[in-house]
């Protein structure tokens, strides 16, 4: 059993995507867990990168994408939601004008 009396709650935040527009890597919120809104128009890749020490959350809004992780494409469609671990390779790709949020959670200590 966790003793939670030793943290107080995180407060809650609100966000809205429409107030993120102009910027492809739009921060949503500034505290953990990082969550980020990605725009990409049709053709548009991020070169292959990795997100050590975090396990990653990515959904796929509008559009459609194809996600390379490590050695293995994926191609999403929109509502669709890949999990992977941060210390692979990744590299989305627009397939069409496509908006994503992805969520970059610290691994658990331990």
């Amino acid at each position: 059993m966790s003793d939670r009396t030793n943290r107080s709650p995180t407060p809650t935040e609100c966000a809205t995507l429409e107030t993120l527009e102009g910027e492809p890597h739009a921060r949503v919120f500034e505290n953990e867990p990082r969550t980020v809104r990605l725009t990409l128009d049709e053709g548009e890749r991020l070169p292959a990168h990795t997100h050590p020490d975090r396990q990653v959350v990515f959904h796929l809004l509008e559009g459609r994408m194809a996600v390379t992780v490590g050695e293995d494409r994926h191609e999403l469609r929109a509502g669709e939601l890949l999990r992977f671990d941060g210390e692979q390779d990744v590299s989305p790709k627009a397939l069409e004008k496509s908006v994503a949020i992805v969520v970059l959670a610290q691994h658990a200590n331990g």
